[in-house]
This record gives structure tokens, C-alpha cells and sequence, in this order.
């Protein structure tokens, strides 16, 4: 038998009220998302105030909002829609139900992640893939629950500049590491020393097992666990706001003559941000890719 998956536009003030009924109600999984998703109606939230009125905060959730539900066969969704309606003090919205039949959900979701060059000669792979080029510096990658799969275009900033400026022998530090796969990146492409640094201990964790399968050597660790070394590059791949807020200790970890790289940024915050840094270092002209930026510098003496 198919599965079910039930779908309800509703707006922000009722979407989360709704998911979360109807995860009490027998739902495997409930999402929300923009319901103008794909269109030219569709509503940016970056989680930032940068572009909201008066600098305020954006919204948590899409005014036009589409719930998903997914439930086994032998549910009845609409009772279970009804109750969940009910609990939540909404009147029974209405619905579609579409069949979803029986797959290999683990390859299903293996599918989307595919090799990915980032040059000639740097490949990542994921692990259940064949390397498309053995003989090329392939990152074996496992994304598991932390961010970084070198899709993003952020990501594949840091790499490029990894892949054509990295030192060999520098030291490197990935400050907001996710997955590890910059940390990594440096290591396999002649880093010396090489650190990494998240506040999700989850990240951690899929970091050094990611090195692991590397057969990369790397100091993955939570803030606070690692000594105030100075590095020749310091990598920071975060948003807007955090990247603010750790500036100084940021340019603190940078050695004068070394370089920092900073991504996560929408390509408008790049200005502002490059006069920030600009207090502790020569900063480079902004690259930018897909509506994001990567910022440079070199630490002054």
C-alpha cells in the first residue's frame, strides 16, 4: 500500500499550531514551508534583519505557509486532519492527499548528493560513491546531520580559494566546521596543522568521522576546547551576525602576514563586512558567486 501525504495551505499563525497536532495525531513526519515556493512570489527568510523594515527581525514562518504530512497506509488522514484541528482550535482546513509509494528511501536520499567538482583536480565524493577521477584529491564526505556537502555556494567559495591559494604547510583553522569539509579540504591539499571548531557537538562528531574516512589527522573540538593558537588561515563559513559578533576574536586567531576567508554572506553584507575587518586587516576586493560573497584579508602586524 502507498503511503499517504497530506498537504494544507494555511497561514504562519496557524501553520505551526497544525504541524504539530498533527504529529499527536499519527503524522511520521510534518514540515512547513513557503507555499509560493519555486515562484516569483516566493518569501526569503534568512533568519537575519538585513533587508526587513527598520532592521527588524523576519518572520519565523512564510504568511502563506504549506503543511506536509506524511502518514502510514492505514491511516484515515482525514479524521486524523479533523482531530487535529480540533486540538489545535482551528477549523478543519481543507486538504489534499497524495499517494506516495513504497521506495528505498536511503537510496532515494543518496541520489541527491552526487560527485561535485570544485576544480580539475579536487573532487568531493560522496561516500557511497565511486570517485569519478581516482587520481584527483577526492573528499570523501558523509554530511550525516551537519551542514556542508560543498553544493552551497558558499561552501564552494572556500574550496575554490582553498584549492588555489592554500599555502602548503600553513596552518588552518575552520572556525563554524559542520561536516569538516573545508578543515579537510586543507588538510589534502598540503595544510600543515588543522583545527576545526563548531557549537553543535553533533557537527563535531560528523567531523571527525568525516576526517576519519579521509585519513586526515584534524582538532575537531567544541569553542572553549581548543588553546589560542594563531593560524596562518583562519576560515569562517557562518552568517552575517555571527561573523560580527566574533570579529575581534577572529582576527585574533590570525598571525599578522596570515590570511582569514569569510563566507556565509549575502552578496549586500559584503561591503559592510569588508570595513569591519578592515580594522585588523588588507581586505581584497569581495568575490561573489550566486548572490552570495567570500571576503579575504591579510592580517596587518
Amino acid at each position: 500500500m502507498a503511503w499517504q501525504i497530506l498537504k494544507i495551505h494555511t497561514d504562519a499563525a496557524s501553520a505551526e499550531r497544525l504541524s504539530d497536532a498533527l504529529l499527536e495525531r499519527g503524522a511520521l513526519s510534518a514540515g512547513i514551508e513557503d507555499a509560493h515556493a519555486g515562484t516569483a512570489a516566493e518569501q526569503a527568510l534568512f533568519g537575519e534583519p538585513e533587508g526587513q523594515p527598520g532592521g527588524q527581525s523576519p518572520p519565523s514562518l512564510w504568511q502563506d505557509s504549506l503543511v506536509t504530512a506524511l502518514f502510514p497506509p492505514q491511516v484515515d488522514v482525514g479524521s486524523a486532519l479533523a482531530a487535529a484541528a480540533q486540538a489545535a482550535g482551528l477549523p478543519t482546513p481543507a486538504c489534499e492527499v497524495e499517494a506516495l509509494p513504497e521506495q528505498d528511501w536511503v537510496r532515494l536520499t543518496q541520489s541527491q548528493f552526487e560527485p561535485i567538482s570544485i576544480s580539475p583536480r579536487l573532487w568531493i565524493v560522496p561516500s557511497w560513491h565511486r570517485a569519478p577521477d581516482p587520481a584527483a584529491i577526492n573528499l570523501v564526505l558523509d554530511p550525516g546531520l551537519a551542514f556542508g556537502t560543498g553544493s552551497h555556494p558558499t561552501t564552494r567559495l572556500c574550496l575554490e580559494w582553498l584549492d588555489e591559494a592554500l599555502t602548503p604547510g600553513a596552518s588552518v583553522l575552520d572556525y563554524g566546521c559542520g561536516s569538516g569539509i573545508l578543515a579537510i579540504a586543507a588538510k589534502k591539499l598540503g595544510a600543515g596543522e588543522v583545527a576545526g571548531v563548531d557549537i553543535d557537538p553533533q557537527a563535531v562528531a560528523a567531523a571527525r568521522e568525516n576526517a576519519a574516512a579521509n585519513g586526515v589527522a584534524i582538532a575537531f573540538a567544541l569553542p572553549g576546547e581548543l588553546s589560542g593558537a594563531q593560524y596562518d588561515v583562519v576560515l569562517a563559513n557562518i552568517l552575517a551576525n555571527p561573523l560580527r559578533l566574533l570579529a575581534p576574536a577572529l582576527a585574533a586567531a590570525v598571525r599578522p602576514g596570515g590570511t582569514i576567508v569569510l563566507s556565509g554572506l549575502l552578496a549586500q553584507q559584503a561591503e559592510e563586512m569588508n570595513a569591519l575587518y578592515a580594522q585588523w586587516f588588507a581586505m581584497a576586493p569581495p568575490v561573489y558567486q550566486e548572490g552570495w560573497a567570500r571576503l579575504t584579508g591579510v592580517r596587518r602586524p
